[in-house]
């Protein structure tokens, strides 16, 4: 069984980039960080004035909180010297309850203001974000619409699918949250030193100094804990993607046995995920006791300082309240920042894969078109070279189709059969030659005005997760409810159709496993039928299906093809004994053409295919 993680094609976990805790984790790392950077920037240069007022909410909401300790130390101070005053004896001493009383309002106004500030940039910046994310997605469906299908050929569509949702989500999380914090991070430690610093810059020189301290105690433990991360990630991805086979393949694992053996992997992963992640977290749990141990003895020496100080009455007694409280909250802003250089390292390698995805190589611009209108369908492929590489799979091609006949395209596997239908319908660009459809070179016609001539019937059928109704009208824009119907009765699928509990409005679901093998062949092919194209390509669509069902499916088929001209795939090649032309292709060429009659009198490769068909069901 495959180790590849195809639900999370990264290895990493469905919490997010990097895992759970990303401080403790390292992010995947972009190869160009400043290049990503600064393109990434461009979706965020049209909204400048929001980010500027994002910028300014954020300074006002930071700077109203900040100033509140100290307000809340002068009301402390304020508390103190009056009750101080009143038990030694001082004349006229007393708690002076109105002025701690302002103060009091004064602090809860502030923090009423910095709240409402906070709203204000979350507000403003949650429409950035949703608006970048969303002209990221319009360019990423535009590319993928543009895209040839060589480079969906070439790829995993779990690994398009990744960079199309996940990353574009990564990045769309970042701007919304990481950002905002990351400002008001930056935003509160210059504040805070600021702040600090206005109290007394004996005691912020203690409280500074403790965070370097802090750092260089627990940098060799972050080295050790990301090595357990990355285990625990890596396993988890294992995991992942032994669970999904395991589930998705679950008959095939009961037919031949499998049960054990898959009990038996699964807790081999799961035990070594179980170790990877225990010791991550044992290790990376070290991390906040120890900085809380550092932490204590810093508030230790500065409420002994602090004390001296306020002895010698260089400081009041209030600000020492409000110094420790600066010094707890200038922790937590550092470690964010720490934690979102991290999460922006990742955000920036989840940016690059989109824009990867971006600088994908197009299919060729259509410069100049020829009008095909009303195609009577005659094909011809003059000269036709064609190659995926540098090795041509096609050599010197020439094959004429009249309008209406059908051809049967024949021959073993890997014959270039598949490979002809797609120079058909230009999915490739040919090496040399030119493909013609009644008369205009397919590489002037445009591929929209070239696709519409063309319908097609697959082996793999494809329908999607709606109505059948919906399904079948996906052959034509705008069609109505009678040319529905009528396609349907053509295609021979009306009457099963009628037959289920909702009729048309039965919904299929995303595999369409509701109905059966046969039944999804006729519904695409009513879908073809509805389209009216003239020109039909068919791939072996009874090769899954039982007998009497084939005998259906070959009748609407029969009745598809009537006065088309009709390209059929072929594998079982009883099913072609009527076709007006057969190609029997072997390595890229085609090296007999003629009917059914005509190429078994010739004795050659057609006629032994064609008869090894039949011995073999006889010795069978």
């Amino acid at each position: 069984m495959s180790k590849q993680n195809k639900t999370h094609p990264q290895g990493g976990s469905p919490m997010g980039p990097g895992g759970g805790n990303m401080m403790m984790m390292g992010g995947q790392k972009a190869k160009n960080f400043k290049g990503t950077l600064r393109r990434l920037l461009t979706y965020l240069k049209p909204r400048r004035n929001h980010l500027l007022a994002v910028l300014f909410a954020a300074i006002l909401s930071t700077v109203f909180m900040i100033v509140g300790p100290k307000i809340m130390g002068n009301a402390i101070t304020e508390l103190f010297e009056g009750a101080y005053g009143k038990y030694t004896g001082v004349p006229g001493a007393e708690i002076d309850f109105d002025a701690i009383g302002k103060l009091l309002l004064l602090l809860v106004a502030l923090y009423v203001i910095s709240s409402l500030f906070s709203y204000i940039q979350q507000y403003i910046m949650s429409s950035v974000a949703q608006k970048t994310v969303y002209d990221l997605r319009e360019d990423v469906n535009n590319k993928l619409e543009n895209l040839p299908l060589k480079y969906y050929d070439g790829r995993p569509n779990g690994e398009t699918l990744s960079r199309v949702t996940n990353d574009i989500d990564t990045i769309g999380s970042t701007l919304q949250q990481s950002l905002t914090q990351f400002i008001t991070s930056i935003v509160t430690i210059v504040g805070i030193i600021i702040m600090m610093l206005t109290i007394s810059p004996i005691l912020t020189l203690i409280s500074i100094v403790s965070l370097p301290l802090s750092m260089f105690v627990i940098q060799p433990i972050l080295k050790r804990s990301q090595k357990h991360f990355a285990d625990q990630q890596r396993t988890l991805g294992q995991l992942n993607s032994h669970i999904e086979e395991m589930y998705t393949g679950h008959q095939v694992v009961k037919v031949f046995g499998y049960e054990k053996k898959a009990i038996a992997e699964f807790d081999e992963v799961n035990e070594k995920l179980y170790d990877a992640g225990r010791k991550a977290q044992f290790i990376s749990g070290i991390i906040m006791p120890m900085m809380s141990f550092i932490g204590n003895i810093s508030y230790v020496l500065i409420s002994v300082v602090g004390g001296i100080l306020v002895a010698q009455q260089a400081i009041k007694i209030g600000d020492i309240q409000a110094f420790i409280t600066y010094t707890r909250q200038f922790t937590q802003p550092v470690m964010q920042t720490a934690n979102i250089a991290n999460i922006i390292q990742s955000t920036v390698a989840a940016a690059e894969r989109v824009f990867e995805l971006l600088d994908e190589e197009e299919e060729e611009k259509e410069v100049t078109f020829e009008s095909l209108q009303n195609a009577k369908g005659a094909v011809s492929f003059q000269n036709v070279d064609f190659g995926y590489g540098e090795d041509l799979l096609i050599e010197n091609m020439n094959i004429d189709v009249l309008p209406g006949q059908t051809v049967a395209i024949v021959g073993p596997t890997g014959a270039g059969k598949t490979t002809l239908i797609n120079l058909l319908m230009r999915f490739y660009e040919l090496n040399s030659g030119k493909i013609s459809i009644d008369g205009h070179d397919t590489r002037k016609i445009s591929r929209t005005d070239l696709r519409t001539t063309f319908g097609m019937v697959l082996q793999d059928t494809w329908l999607f997760n709606g109505t059948i109704k919906d399904n079948i009208a996906f052959g034509k824009t705008g069609a109505t409810d009678e040319e529905i119907f009528a396609a349907a009765k053509t295609a021979r699928a009306d009457h099963f159709i009628r037959t289920l509990p909702d009729g048309y409005d039965t919904i299929l679901n995303e595999e369409a496993s509701n109905i059966s093998q046969g039944q999804k062949q006729l519904l695409t092919i009513a879908r073809a039928v509805l389209a009216n194209p003239p020109i039909m390509i068919l791939d072996e669509a009874t090769s899954s299906v039982d007998t009497r069902t084939e005998l259906l499916i070959q009748q609407a088929m029969n009745r598809l093809m009537e006065g088309r001209t009709s390209f059929v795939i072929a594998h079982r090649l009883s099913t072609i004994r009527d076709a007006d032309l057969i190609l029997v292709m072997h390595k890229g060429k085609v090296i007999e053409q003629g009917t059914h009659i005509e190429l078994l009198e010739e004795n050659g490769f057609y006629a032994d295919l064609y008869n090894s068909q039949f011995s073999t069901k006889k010795a069978i």
